[in-house]
């Protein structure tokens, strides 16, 4: 790609468009053309051809997303399902009419079944039923997948998507109602440390394991696979299976992901499981065995990112 390409950021605000727009920025790209939210209804058909009409961007990364936790997602289903559809397909649809060269497409684990085989192979994509939790958001990320696939079919477009696992990093949401393990920890710890408490208590038996990766390692793989050639692209992917698993391939007990946030925050007191409350599945872990062949790693090992996330918070709140 050329340094002086017109790439169109859909979502730059959130955490992953901001941190694949701190990349590109950093590896020297130029013509980054952005929009907010209420500069740019993604969801409005008319408006998203007018801009493309207007801008011609000749790359395309799709970040914007509708999201939330379980409770959001049970309580707004059809905003849920309506929102992702709309925005994938306006901006995916509009990208072929003004012959965008490429397009990648941001999309989430949430898209395998529920009792996926561990690690997830790219292949377990509709093979069993989803988590209900929050099935409108997965089958509305599927269709995005499934729309990309479908206009490289039809149109010999270039589109391309990725799947990232549980990301953690900066500009997470670190509210205690909504975020996810990470942040929600990291502010609990932060807290107690600064009230001086004698104990955090963690839902779960601390059993449970999971994969994370630091933000940024997850936008230097997604710029990874917008750059590849084509032709490399193609050898490495199906027509109708080419989304690609982006992660460490490693995963980490609740328990010791919590003994090393308990360090990075400074913590004194003890850690505390609650085997009563629910800690979900007894796995979750990304088989990027794929990405692996492609020539792609990731760079920031557990502890080094939590301390970076740490500083972050700590300067932002």
């Amino acid at each position: 790609m050329e340094l002086s390409e017109k790439i169109f950021i859909a979502g730059h605000n959130g955490q992953v468009g901001s941190a694949i727009l701190r990349k590109l920025i950093n590896k020297g790209f130029t013509n980054i053309v952005t929009r907010s939210h209420e500069e740019l209804d993604l969801t409005n058909q008319l408006t998203v051809e007018i801009f493309f009409k207007q801008e011609r961007p000749s790359c395309v990364i799709i970040a914007a997303a509708k999201v939330g936790g379980i409770y959001a997602n049970n309580t707004y289903p059809a905003d849920f399902i309506y929102q992702n559809l709309m925005i994938e397909a306006n901006l995916i649809n509009s990208a072929c009419l003004y012959n965008v060269k490429r397009l990648l497409l941001l999309g989430s684990s949430c898209i395998y079944p529920k009792k996926a085989a561990q690690p997830m192979k790219e292949e377990a994509l509709l093979s069993g039923l989803l988590e209900s939790t929050n099935e409108p958001y997965a089958i509305a990320k599927i269709a995005g997948i499934k729309l990309c696939e479908s206009y490289n079919r039809q149109f010999g477009t270039d589109f391309r998507s990725v799947m990232p696992t549980n990301l953690y990093g900066i500009n997470d949401n670190f509210h205690l109602d909504n975020a996810h393990v990470i942040p929600a920890l990291m502010r609990r710890f932060h807290e107690a440390k600064i009230n001086n408490d004698s104990e955090v208590v963690v839902w779960g038996t601390g059993e449970a394991k999971r994969e994370f990766m630091y933000v940024d390692d997850m936008a230097e793989a997604s710029i990874f696979i917008l750059e590849l050639s084509k032709s490399s692209y193609i050898k490495n992917t199906k027509p109708m299976l080419s989304h690609i698993n982006i992660g460490t391939g490693n995963d980490i007990t609740i328990l010791k992901m919590s003994e090393i946030m308990k360090d990075v925050i400074g913590f004194k007191g003890k850690i505390i499981f609650d085997a009563s409350k629910p800690e979900g599945p007894p796995r979750k872990l990304m088989d990027v065995s794929r990405l692996t062949k492609m020539g792609w790693t990731y760079q920031t090992n557990f502890e080094e990112g939590l301390k970076k996330t740490y500083s972050w918070y700590l300067n932002n709140f």
